[in-house]
This record gives structure tokens, sequence and C-alpha cells, in this order.
């Protein structure tokens, strides 16, 4: 009988770089990870993976670091921008993707972009709360200018949506989560293929203004959807199952909404809650693996199963472990 998968649990959006982000660092208590920490040992380092041009502006990289880290995982070739995260999420929207396939994917998210004054800002297509009719009737309302530029454009959900032409091959184009509250300029693809996907933003901008769908948004008080982001492109890969691993989310929509109190509540439900399982395996001697991934890299501690004097060695280096949870926040800064 094959031994149980080890538990490996990912959190994105585990820092961030901001005044206020550092801040809201700095009232984290987190005892849990803290114990786990020193019971674990530093595996993997996403920074050591990227390219020597990409090093000291990781936050500006168009893949955030825990899908960089799932790409590895799962053995996808590609690189920065260009993990076919499009063809996965399709698959799982029940689409028919068959990796090996030449004609790439792309993912389309319907969105909210916000002009200022000086900037033009992408709010969190979560904050949408877009209803599956409002979607299906933007999307046929979007779909014969995709057809017209000879694009497949395909429904799978009310936030996914999916392009297929052979240009998205080649283009790398920012993640959501990258764009998400910063200036667009920083974001927006200068190549060839990049500007014909701009094209099509602008049909979607017109065709859906003052659309009955936004203006029935609009009288709702409710953001409306004015153009859509383009990501995760490439042809369909196969995908490693991944036994063990979760990804859990909880740290994303209150850090992209800089809602800090928020945020720390969630860190702590956290602490109290899977990381306090995997610290009751890791004292039992038990394998586990936690992954730590802020705006520049993803970082991953590991225990591969301890002996009596291995977890008397980690039960000692649990309680020398820095007080108040410096070591912690400061591991947490890193990120």
């Amino acid at each position: 009988m094959n031994a149980d998968p080890t538990p490996h649990l990912i959190l994105p959006h585990a820092s961030a770089l901001s005044d206020a982000a550092l801040a809201a660092l700095g009232t984290l208590r987190l005892p849990t990870l803290q114990s786990l920490l020193a019971r674990l040992s530093l595996v993997d380092d996403t920074d050591r993976h990227l390219g020597e041009a990409q090093r000291g502006d990781e936050e500006y990289t168009l893949s955030a670091p825990h899908e960089t880290l799932l790409a590895r995982l799962h053995g996808w070739q590609g690189g920065d921008g260009l993990w076919p995260l499009a063809a996965q999420a399709a698959a799982a929207d029940g689409l028919d993707v068959v990796p090996g396939d030449p004609l790439p994917w792309g993912l389309v998210t319907p969105v909210h972009w916000q002009v200022g004054s000086d900037s033009v800002n992408l709010i969190d297509p979560a904050q949408l709360a877009l209803t599956e009719a409002e979607s299906r009737t933007l999307f046929e309302r979007l779909r014969p200018s995709f057809e017209a530029e000879g694009w497949q454009l395909l429904w799978g959900a009310p936030l996914r949506w999916y392009a297929r032409h052979p240009s998205l091959a080649t283009l790398a184009l920012a993640s959501p989560d990258r764009a998400i509250g910063r200036s667009l300029d920083l974001w927006l693809g200068k190549t060839p293929e990049a500007r014909r996907a701009r094209r099509l933003q602008v049909e979607a901008q017109m065709l859906w203004h003052e659309h009955p769908v936004n203006e029935a948004r609009e009288a709702a008080r409710q953001w409306t959807v004015n153009s859509f982001w383009l990501s995760g492109c490439g042809p369909a890969q196969a995908s490693a199952v991944l036994p063990g691993v979760t990804l859990d989310e909880r740290l994303r929509a209150t850090l992209l909404a800089g809602d800090w109190p928020g945020w720390v509540a969630a860190w702590q439900a956290l602490d109290a809650g899977p990381l306090a399982a995997l610290l009751a395996r890791a004292r039992d001697g038990q394998p586990v693996a936690v992954s730590l991934c802020g705006e520049r890299r993803a970082r991953t501690w590991r225990l591969d199963g301890a002996g009596a004097w291995q977890r008397l060695g980690h039960g000692l280096r649990e309680r020398l472990a820095k007080p108040d949870g410096l070591a912690v926040i400061q591991t947490l800064k890193d990120l």
C-alpha cells in the first residue's frame, strides 16, 4: 500500500511590499507558523529559478510567485507570463482540452478598468459578482468580434472565458493578480501580438458601453464590465497529479483590496487551522511541507519525516525560536 501523500500547503499573498502591508505584518502574531518553521528546513526558493534580468525587480514579473511554483510542480514548459494556466482552467471548467494540441489557449476575464485622473487601475474581478446571465449576455455580444479576427471565444464560467488563436502561443501577459490595484501601464504588452489583443479590448469597451447589462449594474451601484483581461496563454500541457498539495487562497481578496485588518484575521485563521494541523503532524515526525508566496518569491519548507533524535532536535529549535514571532515576520518581509 502506498504511503499517504505529504501534505503540502501553498499560501499565496502571504506578504506584500507596500508600507501598509509592512505595517500590518508588524501586528501579526503567528505562534503556530513560528513553531512549524522552526521544525522545517528551507528546501526551495523561486528566486533561484529566476533569470538574472529578473532579479532585483521580482515583483514585476508577469507571473505571480505562486503561479511559477505551481507550474514547476506540474512539470510545465514555459516561462514568465507563459504558463498554460488558461488551458488548465478550461479543462477544469469542462471544456475539451487536449494536451499537445498546437492551438493555444488564453484566459479572458471580464473586468472593470477604473479610470483615474492619472492612471487606469484594474478592480479585482471577484468584486463584480457577475451573474451567469450577465456574463453570457456580454459574452455573446463580444464573440462575433473575436470570430471576425479569426479567434475562437468559449464560455467557461461567469469570470472565465477562453480564447484560442495561434498568436497566443508566445503571448506573455501579466496575471490578473499582478495587475490588480496597479497602474495598467505597467502590464499592457507592447508586442505585435499584444497590440492585436489590445484592439479586441477596445472593441469590447465600445460594444459594452451603455449596454443594458451595464446600465442595470450602474443603476444598482455595481461595477460595470468595461473591458477584459487576457492571461495564462499557451498550448495545453499535461498536468502532473499533485496529491497532498493544497492551494489556500484565503489571503488573496483582502490583500488585493488593501483590507489589512481582514488580511490579518485571515492569517490568524490559517495559523489556528491548516497550519496547526501541519504542526501536529510535524511534532509526530510525519512529513509536511509549506510554501509561503509573496510579491517577489515563493519559499518552501519541508520535513521529510524524523526519527526520535531528529524530533528532539526539532523540538529544541522550536523552543529556541525568536520570541514574539520576530523570525516569522522577517521571513514574511523577505517574500
